[in-house]
């Protein structure tokens, strides 16, 4: 099995990199002139895209093809006194630049929008926004000319004193989203409310390809294994939402998430880097079935953590433990 490790949107090994700039609403309201203060965002916005793509030229260089670009790269983008505001105009080139070096490279992209974005709320008002939100998302996917392999990863949400009716809101409001935003989501398990085996009860019910996090089923769960649940988890993968632009032949390897907790007493937020142990148990359970997955790694140190896990993967492979280096940051796990 062929194992892909990336991390999320910003570098602690590349100094001065932040994709994540950002400008406050006081702050823009604070300029006076307000197309001076659209021309500072842009400004910002081109800073983050150039960061970006020095984050991606530092990944090419250090072989790792899976990443999550932050949510930020267009300050204020969504909020609703900009609503006349286009940044997708003055930033088109710098967008298309980052988005052909994606491409040429092979790079498996994704968003995670934000836990306002939230499909089960019963407020319209809320709902609004998040479908804004989601919208944005695609329109910066779309802005990269990405394919809808690239995908925007999101939670069920608030369960409202009534998880049941909260699933079925969320079923009913996403079968309402237009097809563009549709053929972008993944659905996670969270480490709170919607479970694992909830969570994949609701992909298998609209077609949607699920990203298992294998920390927070660890911390939220009905007794199951990870692993007990991988077959089916696996199968949302072939659904048609998940294939939109993958091509005869091809597939979209199942994503998952992996972090480790802070602390025995803080078991659910994430530490600075991974322990290889647990999941390398995960891993060598679904190897036999799984001819690649790719692993997103969701700790404080960012690079640095996978970086470290793959220094940990190096030195198990020099004893076997059926582990094999491919490059700088995949291996292949032997069943």
């Amino acid at each position: 099995m062929i194992v892909r490790f990336g991390y999320v949107a910003m570098s602690t090994v590349i100094p001065d990199c932040s994709p994540s700039k950002t400008m406050t609403m006081a702050s823009f309201n604070k300029i006076g002139d307000r197309e001076a203060a659209v021309r500072r965002l842009e400004s910002i916005g081109r800073m983050n895209l150039h960061n970006t793509h020095r984050l991606l030229r530092h990944n090419v260089g250090s072989d790792i093809k899976v990443y999550r670009l932050t949510s930020k790269l267009i300050p204020l983008a969504t909020h609703p006194d900009l609503q006349d505001w286009n940044p997708f105009a003055a930033l088109a080139d710098a967008f298309q630049e980052v988005g052909s070096f994606i491409k040429k490279h092979g790079i498996r992209v994704s968003f995670h929008p934000d836990h306002f974005t939230v499909l089960s709320t019963p407020r319209p008002e809320v709902l609004s926004s998040s479908i804004r939100d989601l919208q944005h998302h695609t329109r910066m996917l779309k802005a990269l000319d990405l394919p809808c392999t690239a995908k925007n990863n999101i939670h069920i949400g608030g369960a409202y004193g009534d998880k049941p009716s909260a699933a079925a809101r969320f079923h009913e409001q996403f079968g309402n989203l237009p097809l563009e935003l549709r053929e972008r989501i993944t659905l996670e398990n969270d480490d709170k409310t919607f479970n694992a085996p909830e969570t994949l009860a609701v992909c298998q019910g609209l077609g949607l390809p699920m990203v298992l996090d294998i920390h927070h089923q660890w911390v939220n769960n009905e007794g199951e294994l990870p692993w007990e649940l991988w077959e089916d988890i696996q199968k949302t993968w072939q659904s048609p939402l998940a294939l939109t632009d993958v091509g005869p032949g091809e597939h979209l390897p199942p994503k998952i998430h992996v972090s480790s907790p802070r602390s025995p007493t803080d078991p659910r937020s994430h530490a600075e880097g991974v322990e290889p142990a647990p999941i390398l148990a995960f891993l060598r359970r679904i190897a036999a079935s799984t001819p690649a997955v790719d692993v997103m790694i969701e700790a404080k140190a960012k690079d640095g953590a996978l970086f470290d896990l793959m220094e940990a993967m190096k030195e198990l492979a020099e004893v076997g433990n059926g582990i094999t280096l491919l490059d700088g940051a995949s291996v292949n796990i032997d069943p």
